[in-house]
């Protein structure tokens, strides 16, 4: 690792490398690991799909305006919008 490496803000020495490596070694519980809910929560039965969408700078300040206004995340308000314009 290069030197000022952190993470989370935390340097990381070489001391916690090797208790890292040491971990990986004595392997892992997969199904321990799997408990934890890792990631995001799913918003359905079915996996979601990530839809790439350009805008310009004018309508995202628009986006995020609303979106603050009404206490949602910018992904809430696009949702909320095509929920109403598919309607």
């Amino acid at each position: 690792m290069s030197i000022g490496e952190s993470v989370n803000g935390v340097p990381v020495t070489e001391e916690q490398i090797a208790a890292w490596a040491a971990e990986a070694e004595a392997g892992y519980d997969v199904a321990k690991l799997k408990e934890r809910g890792r990631g995001r929560p799913g918003r359905g039965a079915e996996p979601s799909q990530v839809v790439a969408l350009r805008l310009t700078p004018d309508e995202l300040a628009a986006l995020d305006a609303r979106a603050a206004r009404e206490h949602k995340t910018r992904s809430e308000a696009i949702r909320d919008a095509l929920t109403s314009y598919v309607a």
